[in-house]
């Protein structure tokens, strides 16, 4: 089976999905979108409004931002995968809880099992606390780190600002672009 075989029957799995109290109050599970070749994953935290409408990740207005911002290091969607550390929209959009994120977790460790990427880049502080529990995001983003996991082997991860966040706040927005753009760096070092 090829990669993009099996991360299609993977997300297909996941939509019946319903291992938390998520499932019942979304529209749909949000797998992932993007090439099963990617040497990047982007992880953000949980669909919103209108990724749960059509069942793909950051298609609102960060997704915008997402895609913009990828533009400006040559990349395209289409290069990459991005998914969430939650799977299904929590009600009104509130920060997914802990065990909700600890139940979607087989499901993202499976896709990068998958994809084998080159670099994990979290987005946000609940992507990055799930790979490091103790690290604020304030303080982590634009670093790149190495970690061990059982089943994923060693794994490099870069943090980043959620693109959410830097819609509202202004310096913010150019701290997440300046960050954004040492990524091919980063690729390179690897």
């Amino acid at each position: 089976m090829t990669k993009r075989e099996k991360l299609d029957q993977l997300n297909t799995l996941m939509s019946l999905c319903s291992n938390c109290a998520l499932r019942k109050g979304c529209s749909k599970v949000v797998p992932g979108d993007g090439s099963a070749e990617a040497e990047i994953i982007f992880i953000g935290e949980a669909p919103g409004k209108k990724e749960d409408e059509l069942g793909k990740p950051f298609v609102g207005a960060a997704g915008k931002f997402l895609d913009e911002m990828l533009s400006t290091i040559k990349l395209k969607r289409e290069d990459v995968y991005i998914a969430n550390v939650c799977k299904c929209r929590p009600p009104e959009n509130r920060d997914p809880l802990p065990e909700e994120i600890e139940a979607c977790w087989p499901w993202l460790e499976k896709q990068i099992q998958i994809i084998d990427p080159k670099l994990i880049v979290t987005l946000g502080r609940h992507s990055l606390g799930r790979f490091f529990p103790l690290m604020k995001i304030s303080e982590a983003h634009g670093k790149a780190f190495r970690r061990e996991f059982p089943n994923l082997g060693q794994r490099v991860f870069y943090a980043l600002y959620h693109p959410a966040a830097a819609l509202y706040n202004g310096s913010m927005r150019e701290t997440l672009i300046k960050d954004f753009k040492r990524i091919p760096k980063v690729i390179e070092q690897i």
